[in-house]
């Protein structure tokens, strides 16, 4: 793959501004942000001054706060899992359009950063239609998708930490905060119940000229 065209992330609207400016320097065509009006807040807006910043909601109003709390409380962590399954049998179906719109600016050639809320779910999904396309073997494309654990285990501590003060167990929680590879099997699966395999989702779910997109992004 051709180096500083793609870039995942969790929500960068909040970086300090020496990491603004350095965003700035990696000539950023878009910014796809896939969350929902209700998990963004009024801070975000210089952040979208400063750059292209194209909104594609995916989840919406599922993901806040005031909706997931009364949901933990009252849930056992293998009902949050069985949650996190649901929502990534739905990206390939439900979301079509946007990922569709998403993989549209890819075809494109455009060099994009592509972010959730902590780049991991939606974001995850996302990168694994981009990866696919590029020819990335699943075996890779699940690593990359694993490393969230890794990436985001201060975030996800410090989640564990204020989430305590509502009652809510870690255990619960952890469903939520990891990327487990059943979630994005649950995907795969969908896709394949719909379309047969995932060159045919690429090419007649979403419309993608997959040869086009290697074209932007590989050597």
């Amino acid at each position: 793959m051709r180096h500083g065209r793609l870039y995942r992330s969790g929500n960068p609207a909040l970086a300090c501004g020496a990491d603004i400016e350095r965003l700035q320097g990696w000539g950023l065509d878009a910014v796809v942000d896939f969350r929902s009006p209700g998990e963004k807040s009024a801070d975000e807006a210089p952040f979208g001054e400063r750059f292209n910043w194209i909104a594609m909601p995916v989840l919406e109003g599922s993901m806040t706060m005031d909706v997931l709390m009364p949901r933990l409380r009252e849930s056992t962590p293998e009902q949050v899992d069985a949650f996190m399954l649901e929502v990534y049998r739905d990206f390939p179906v439900r979301y079509r359009q946007v990922f569709g719109e998403f993989m549209r600016n890819a075809q494109a050639g455009k060099t994009l950063l592509y972010h959730c809320t902590a780049g991991k779910d939606r974001t995850g999904f996302a990168s694994l239609l981009l990866l696919s396309a590029l020819g990335v073997g699943q075996g890779d494309i699940l690593a990359n998708y694993l490393e969230s654990n890794q990436r985001n285990a201060r975030f996800n501590t410090q989640a564990l930490e204020r989430i305590a003060q509502f009652g809510i167990r870690p255990e619960v929680m952890m469903p939520l905060l990891e990327v487990r590879g059943s979630y994005l099997e649950a995907s795969m699966q969908a896709i394949e119940d719909g379309y047969g395999d995932m060159g045919r989702y690429l090419s007649e779910g979403l419309g993608v000229d997959v040869e086009g997109v290697r074209a932007h992004y590989l050597e």
